[in-house]
């Protein structure tokens, strides 16, 4: 199956369905292919990449960086399963403190690509915990690190666990209302 590009509700956010062979041996993925990106409209230059483990229940986010050290996400999840949010902090634009919000799972193996001026959070949602991998378009900048409070009114994610593990960092996150415009990310 080759590569799909959806756009999302806000339609920089773009769910991915990579390049699957399989077989009954099991299955290759092609997750990124930087033509086939490029001729859907996403053209980044990926520096850094992570990988994040979290139990059930664990909900991390909503995290940007601030100004211009803003990054475009492209995440995925290959263990178990997590709900997934972004949310539009670019000032002006039509879909300003909007959110998208999909399924990302060790199944579907589909990825999020998430541009500069967003907010990115997921709550982990299968029993066995969750696995994710990201790619960045910038380098981790621990003096723009920044985010917003996962329960904000204005936002309005429905989360589908209630009362999700946070850090102690994630706990204290501003509601989009208290950002002062030079805090939000740049596109």
């Amino acid at each position: 199956m080759p590569f799909a590009f959806e756009k999302l509700a806000i339609p920089d956010v773009v769910l991915v369905t990579p390049h699957i062979f399989e077989d009954a041996r099991g299955f290759f993925i092609k997750f990124y292919h930087r033509g086939e990106y490029a001729k859907n409209g996403i053209a980044c230059t990926f520096v850094e990449d992570s990988h994040s483990r979290s139990q059930y229940g664990v909900l991390r986010g909503l995290h940007f960086q601030k100004g211009a050290a803003s990054e475009a996400k492209l995440v995925r999840c290959i263990r178990g399963s997590v709900y997934d949010v972004a949310v539009d902090l670019r000032k002006g634009s039509s879909t300003f403190g909007k959110h998208v919000a999909v399924v990302l799972s060790e199944q579907n193996k589909k990825l999020l690509f998430i541009p500069r001026g967003f907010a990115h959070g997921f709550l982990v949602t299968s029993k066995e915990g969750a696995e994710m991998q990201y790619k960045m378009d910038a380098p981790y900048a621990p003096d723009a690190d920044a985010g917003l409070a996962w329960n904000d009114p204005r936002v309005s994610v429905q989360w589908p666990i209630k009362a999700p593990t946070l850090s102690e960092k994630d706990k204290k996150l501003p509601e989009l209302a208290e950002l002062k415009d030079e805090e939000l990310p740049k596109p």
